[in-house]
């Protein structure tokens, strides 16, 4: 039997490895365009390892493409030496494609806009930036990027620190950076940008309506998981013994509300500590309580 299935498993496995690889690349294009056909011509910048490229590019006439490429390589290498190679194989696949698409489109020179315009631009570049990064998480991977740096300092230097206030401090750091460079209506533009990229990244993955969702973990590893959501996500979980009636073992499941974008934090940190763990996303309409995105319990009394 086990000769039967294993050619239709590897068969999955190629189907499932060539649509990872058709989005990876779809991802690439509209993240390129959005860098070098509407953020660069316009002068903008944004936070990010994009963000510390645009900076560096300032002071070393190069392609942004090349300079991109060198920033990717060198975090892809810190992140194997304090993370371990469980990160290098999340991130080797865009590290390697992204600034490769990044420069076809340098050399194609295409840009979005007729003239300059910068608050188009801005808005512009976060929805297609939005899109690219949504459809990367969508599908499971990783940019060799801020994250990364943000995953080295909180377990070097800030354990206490959730992963999010660290990102997010990054990112302001490099936006005031860029304040300082291209001037303060840059800077604010910038922000336009990453708010945009952030809302679009919960459209794509969740679509339009989707503010909250649920959360039912099942895994072996709930004591860390549960710590992970408190800690670093910040929301409450609770949890219920169930038993699975096929193998009768008792398992502990998990549950919390948390934003789309917490959702997909969630599910990462899940996958690094449990592989054989069920996680289901379940979307709600409302939620009336006390929480970040929650209405108001004496709303409509």
């Amino acid at each position: 039997m086990s000769k039967i299935k294993e050619p239709k498993l590897v068969k999955e496995q190629v189907k499932a490895a060539a649509v990872d690889l058709f989005f990876m690349l779809a991802a690439c294009c509209v993240g390129a365009f959005s860098t070098v056909g509407v953020m660069i011509p316009n002068g903008l910048t944004s936070g990010g390892l994009t963000g510390i490229v645009r900076i560096v590019q300032n002071y070393v006439p190069l392609d942004f493409s090349l300079l991109y490429y060198g920033g990717s390589i060198l975090i892809l290498i810190i992140a194997v030496i304090f993370l371990g190679l469980r990160e290098f194989r999340k991130i080797l696949l865009l590290t390697i494609v992204y600034p490769a698409v990044m420069f076809l489109f340098e050399k194609l020179d295409l840009q979005l806009l007729e003239d300059k315009d910068v608050l188009l631009a801005a808005v512009f570049c976060g929805v297609f930036s939005g899109i690219c990064v949504g459809l990367v998480f969508w599908r499971g991977y990783s940019f060799s990027g801020t994250e990364a740096i943000a995953k080295i300092l909180k377990k070097k230097l800030f354990p206490y620190y959730s992963l999010s206030k660290i990102l997010l401090a990054i990112d302001g750091v490099i936006i005031v950076v860029s304040a300082f460079i291209f001037g303060r209506n840059i800077a604010l533009y910038a922000l336009i940008t990453q708010v945009i990229i952030s809302r679009m990244v919960d459209i794509v993955m969740y679509g339009f309506e989707t503010k909250i969702v649920r959360l039912e973990i099942i895994t072996s590893q709930d004591q860390a998981v549960s710590r992970y959501i408190i800690e670093d996500i910040q929301r409450g979980v609770s949890s219920v013994k169930i038993t699975g009636e096929y193998t009768k073992n008792q398992y502990t499941q998990l549950s919390v509300m948390c934003s789309p974008r917490e959702s997909i934090l969630v599910k990462r940190k899940v996958a690094d500590l449990d592989k054989k763990a069920l996680v289901t996303v379940l979307p709600v309409e409302t939620v009336w309580g006390t929480g970040e995105g929650f209405n108001d319990l004496e709303k409509d009394q």
